[in-house]
């Protein structure tokens, strides 16, 4: 199994996409033919290609080569809910085995793959899954995406210590500035970086119309760590 990481957030919507996307755009540019993939979407359109959604989109556009849809997204719902509620409306029960089989289909023509969760870390995926089984799966490192505004410090703190309860691995956080009147915003970052057990990665600037391939420059540390083999998969 290649290289990749697991990106993982603080919450919903705070920009794991976005990350994701400017992680793979350095990867490339850094000489590390990689793909993203979003295993899991909730919130997707109906095309005359079948149900797509707009990250797992993003994801496709900043990868190297043109990779199938399929195996980017597997499980693609068209509610904006919970997963495991996306898909119980559809009589659909989320399983491992078709999202390593998609994983391992896209290594064959990649060196590093960017594997972005759904919501937060502790987002259940069935019944009995949760976002950690995924991860460990996959045997990949985490990488934390931490939104920055009010009560990040007790999110970020939170999910890297059920991060590592579950077993997995944190590699490192990348911070996001979701919101761009928050206060005291450098000590919140010295905070975070004092606290977090896994080094900052970089911070991207709040941004009304990010380009990835132009923020990629900030996540150069993450990308020459992932593609020097420092965070192979686990074992």
């Amino acid at each position: 199994m290649n290289r990749g990481v697991f990106i993982t957030g603080t919450d919903t919507g705070i920009g794991k996409t976005l990350v994701a996307a400017t992680l793979l755009a350095a990867l490339n540019e850094n000489g590390c033919p990689s793909v993203g993939m979003k295993p899991i979407a909730s919130g997707c359109m109906q095309t005359p290609q079948g149900w797509r959604n707009d990250d797992a989109e993003c994801l496709i556009a900043h990868s190297a080569g043109t990779p199938d849809y399929r195996l980017v997204n597997p499980y693609a719902f068209a509610e904006p809910i919970a997963p495991h509620l996306a898909a119980s409306d559809v009589n659909v029960e989320i399983r491992l085995d078709p999202i390593v089989a998609a994983f391992a289909a896209l290594s064959t023509n990649a060196d590093c793959i960017v594997v972005e969760g759904v919501g937060g870390w502790a987002v259940p995926l069935s019944p009995t899954l949760m976002q950690a089984d995924l991860a460990r799966a996959l045997k990949l490192p985490v990488i934390l995406v931490v939104g920055l505004r009010l009560g990040c410090i007790n999110h970020a703190l939170l999910s890297a210590r059920a991060i590592a309860d579950e077993g997995c691995k944190l590699v490192g956080w990348i911070g996001n500035r979701i919101d761009p009147d928050m206060a005291r915003i450098d000590d919140n970052i010295a905070t975070l970086s004092a606290k977090l057990p896994a080094p900052c990665f970089g911070v991207l600037p709040f941004v009304s119309a990010p380009d990835p391939r132009v923020l990629a420059v900030l996540l150069r540390e993450a990308s020459s760590a992932i593609s020097s083999a420092a965070y192979p998969p686990a074992r």
